[in-house]
């Protein structure tokens, strides 16, 4: 069994310290106990905003900062950090970076968005990742993707492929293409057989409403919770030993046959 716990927000773009105060409001006035193992997402680069034309001025070194802040409050609540992505600088330049910070606080895997969106010339000002990413909460195989990843089935499927059970999406989504978004997170869960869990943020940037609708999706494709268009703080468990009863029932990577793709 996992708790998610969603944290649909909006965001002050430019104002790291606004969106810290936020995150940290939204948890201490939400949380609630449990003896099962939490996993907390956030939204794509909740803690400056898009404005990743100006990576420069707000961007995080190696994402220390967003590091340490969230270390802190994975340790005071004990829980994971999941997904939500930062501005991060690289010595090579910007990268939107998603972060996986255990319960004792260690920053433990990351994350570069791979699929960066033309339509926002994202590849102006932002370097692509190299590689997907895979990492255990638990015994539970997870991985990670960010807002326009979700449009490529391909990444679910390699994450699918080499054992993920569960896949979190962070997301700053439009709610003039919101359809696409949920009916995609549906898709890649029944596709796959596996867990979606998706956070969108809410709120308006530069004339751009964004769409909630924060998703998690069982691996029937099941909506077990859905947000709506403004902030929210939700808490969602999944059984994730339903992923095996599924690909067990209908066989589909048995019965692949990529020799013919």
């Amino acid at each position: 069994m996992l708790r998610i716990a969603i944290a649909q927000i909006d965001l002050a773009v430019g104002d790291r310290r606004s969106n810290y105060e936020k995150v940290e409001r939204m948890l201490s006035s939400k949380w609630v106990e449990s003896d099962i193992p939490t996993a907390v997402i956030l939204p794509e680069i909740w803690d400056v905003g898009y404005v990743i034309e100006e990576s420069h001025k707000y961007g995080d070194r190696d994402a220390s900062q967003a590091a340490e802040f969230l270390g802190k409050l994975a340790l005071k609540y004990s829980c994971w950090f999941t997904g939500g992505s930062v501005l991060a600088l690289t010595d090579k330049g910007a990268v939107n970076r998603a972060m996986v910070i255990d319960p004792s606080g260690s920053y433990v895997a990351s994350y570069d968005k791979i699929h960066l969106i033309p339509l926002m010339d994202e590849e102006k000002f932002l370097l692509p990742g190299e590689k997907g990413t895979l990492f255990n909460i638990g015994d539970i195989p997870a991985a990670l993707a960010i807002c326009y990843d979700l449009r490529f089935c391909e990444l679910t499927r390699r994450y699918a492929t080499e054992g993920a059970e569960l896949q979190f999406f962070a997301a700053e989504w439009p709610v003039s293409r919101i359809d696409h978004w949920c009916t995609l997170l549906q898709a890649r869960a029944i596709e796959n057989m596996m867990f979606v869990a998706a956070c969108n943020r809410v709120g308006t940037t530069s004339g751009t409403l964004f769409g909630g609708h924060s998703m998690v999706v069982d691996p029937w494709g099941e909506v077990l919770y859905q947000g709506g268009m403004t902030e929210d703080f939700a808490f969602i468990e999944i059984d994730t030993s339903k992923v095996k009863k599924a690909r067990d029932f209908l066989r589909v990577f048995e019965m692949r046959r990529p020799e013919f793709y």
